[in-house]
């Protein structure tokens, strides 16, 4: 765990905690350092306290170490803190500047006064211009607001640093072993300078920004504990039964000591915030715990029985794909996470009895929505996609209670942000600060990583797929395969590699783990793990697809602008084993249009196939019942068929035959066909780091 800059406030507006920086704070300081430096090589990821500043204990004077420096050659506000252990850049410094950052192998978790923040991103050997001598500096991408740069306990241990608080300066050694003092708001470059770079530069430590002000406005919205009973809102909760169902009321689960202590707690928390009362209700569920992350109990209702009983609502859930759709040619991001989401919304008065539940201290039952019923989902989803209709697919992307704000600059940014926190005010629905984040350059959100340059799997919800044991029965199988599936946008050919796995859940199949499902196995894990980036559709316009078929699987790879937007394959089922040729390919084109309608309906398309006789399918005069029905589908879109030889197809032909990654060993030949398309293509290099190459 990485300990957070204490000066960052891009993730704690207006907290008015004390960080360790006042004068008579300073022998903490410098035994913090020494213990630092002394376990440098033992402990790099040291977990520790942070402490968070608001804007305005940041510029309080006297208590930090901070001017401007010149950073790749721009004036940069930095702040020199022992409290971090490491050095930061802010991400919006880098965007407005276009500096180089590069993607962690592996992301890191920074450690804040309000929560962990992921941290995916790294300048390396990024220049800095300070006290006469140029540093190389490997700086975190990371949304700090008050400086762009902090300096932390990596650097100020590399350069022997010694900070004098009570005196407002620091001490270090150059690279050409001088010793150099730098004095609170010092600059390390005249007016003159300052002149040609143009750019709005606070010389007294503190850089303005407009960003955090947005958050500091709406403080009310993130409050610490939820403040009491929401208001009546346009949805409620109801809980419909089947005809003729009768009240069910379960045994009591047995409890240990410690999971009694733990119940009786979290039930006088529930009766205080009044989201629980007293129950004579004949309904009863019992509960029981399931331990957290950080060994926390969570209380769990079993509801399944009541599940069993209610009337499903068919509220639809969008598709995670499809939402992922709607963010085109988006640079700026904002994420944000509604506390406790549910005990936001009231049950309906008739229904409160049927949320009761049973425990050692008595009889209770909600009136808030409680987690674990099977319309919970469904009713939040409404509630939110009523609240926030104006905006949905235009800058607001919401799953259940996740928002997703999405801007193409940050002064779009900043009134987007705006209108939804102002949204959120006036509905009376809070959101947690710890879990969110503001102003960001890309952006974890349901389990992907959303970008400017398109779309990843989130590696932190694929970690646990690298120590995924051999399966042992048809359910681990099931389960294995549904993490998979999730991400299956990503992966090439995927139908084909799970075959044997999907085969093994077959009922009337025996379960025996053959050679060739481990590889299967193998293959999928190592393809999540190395997943590429895709591009997300970007305005309307240069749309191809390439598709192929053969006696095993259909495969089709959609791409705009020559990027890749999406894989997709299908085995083969029974009855399609027996077409011919022709209409394998032709089924392969079928599935392509069905499959991404929504990005293709009314669009100019081309198809490239290798397989040459497509090209009359319009114009042959026999056809039988089955292309009669296809060409009647194929008349809604405005396409055009193109041949391309097997050999220059290999993009589609990859994913209907061969089990290799493609991206992971792409022969010579084929990067030769790419070239000539004019492909761009992702291609993994180590450790699952990513880079464009124009091949």
């Amino acid at each position: 765990m990485i300990q957070a800059p204490t000066a960052q406030a891009g993730m704690a507006y207006g907290n008015q905690q004390r960080p360790p920086y006042a004068p008579q704070a300073y022998q903490f300081q410098q035994a913090q350092r020494a213990a630092q430096a002394q376990n440098n090589n033992k402990k790099r990821n040291r977990q520790g306290q942070a402490f968070i500043m608001g804007t305005e204990d940041a510029s309080i004077p006297g208590e930090v170490v901070s001017g401007t420096i010149l950073v790749s050659s721009y004036p940069a506000s930095v702040l020199f803190d022992s409290g971090a252990t490491h050095s930061f850049i802010a991400s919006s410094f880098i965007s407005q500047r276009e500096i180089e950052s590069q993607p962690l192998p592996k992301s890191l978790k920074v450690l804040t006064g309000n929560g962990v923040v992921e941290v995916s991103r790294v300048c390396r050997r990024c220049p800095i211009k300070l006290g006469g001598g140029a540093f190389r500096t490997r700086l975190l991408v990371f949304p700090t607001s008050n400086y762009d740069i902090i300096l932390g306990m990596d650097w100020l241990t590399a350069t022997l640093a010694n900070i004098d608080c009570g005196q407002g300066k620091i001490s270090f050694q150059l690279p050409d072993g001088e010793s150099y003092e730098f004095a609170r708001d010092q600059n390390e470059f005249n007016a003159e300078e300052l002149e040609k770079f143009e750019l709005p530069v606070l010389l007294q430590g503190v850089a303005e920004q407009s960003f955090p002000r947005v958050v500091e406005e709406f403080k009310d919205v993130f409050p610490e504990e939820l403040p009491g009973l929401p208001p009546d809102r346009a949805v409620k909760f109801s809980i419909d039964l089947i005809p003729g169902a009768a009240p069910i009321a379960k045994k009591i689960y047995p409890m240990n000591k410690e999971e009694l202590v733990e119940l009786n707690k979290q039930i006088k928390e529930l009766l205080s915030k009044g989201f629980i009362q007293p129950s004579a209700s004949p309904w009863g569920a019992p509960v029981l715990f399931v331990k957290k992350k950080d060994s926390t109990l969570r209380l769990v209702i079993d509801y399944r029985a009541l599940n069993e009983v209610t009337i499903k609502n068919k509220y639809p859930l969008p598709r995670i794909d499809q939402l992922f759709d709607q963010l085109g040619e988006a640079r700026v991001f904002s994420k944000i996470d509604l506390r406790s989401g549910y005990h936001q919304v009231k049950v309906k008065k008739e229904d409160i009895p049927k949320t009761a539940f049973r425990t050692r201290y008595g009889h209770y039952e909600f009136l808030v929505m409680p987690f674990g019923l099977t319309n919970a989902p469904a009713i939040f989803m409404d509630l939110m996609n009523r609240i926030f209709y104006q905006y949905l697919d235009k800058f607001v992307i919401v799953f259940i209670d996740d928002i997703l704000v999405y801007s193409k600059s940050e002064e779009e940014h900043e009134r987007h942000l705006r209108i939804v926190l102002q949204t959120l005010r006036e509905e009376q629905l809070y959101a947690k600060l710890s879990k969110c984040e503001f102003w960001l350059d890309q952006i974890p959100f349901l389990g992907h990583i959303v970008s400017g340059e398109g779309i990843s799997v989130d590696p932190k919800k694929v970690e646990a797929v690298k120590s995924w044991p051999t399966p042992k029965s048809v359910a681990e199988i099931r389960s294995f395969l549904g993490l998979a599936g999730y991400y299956r946008r990503f992966v090439e050919n995927f139908s084909r590699i799970a075959e044997p796995l999907t085969r093994l859940t077959r009922k009337e199949e025996k379960f025996n783990w053959t050679e060739k499902c481990q590889a299967a196995f193998d293959e999928l894990k190592e393809r999540l793990i190395t997943a590429p980036i895709l591009a997300l559709p970007s305005g309307s316009g240069g749309y191809e697809i390439y598709s192929d078929a053969s006696g095993k699987g259909l495969g089709c790879v959609l791409m705009q602008h020559g990027r890749v937007i999406a894989y997709a394959s299908r085995q083969l089922k029974t009855h399609e084993r027996n077409y011919p040729t022709h209409d394998l390919e032709l089924a392969a084109v079928v599935f392509a249009l069905k499959l991404w309608r929504h990005y293709l309906y009314g669009e100019r398309i081309k198809i490239y196939t290798d397989h040459k006789s497509l090209k009359y399918v319009f114009t042959q005069k026999e056809i039988n019942m089955r292309q009669r029905r296809w060409l009647e589908l194929l008349k809604d879109f405005d396409m055009e068929l193109t041949y391309h030889p097997g050999k220059a197809n290999k993009v589609a032909d990859a994913l209907s035959r061969r089990p290799e990654a493609f991206f992971m060993n792409t022969p010579k030949e084929i990067l030769e066909d790419l070239r000539k398309m004019g492909i761009e293509v992702i291609r993994p290099l180590t450790e699952g780091m990513w880079q464009n190459l124009q091949v």
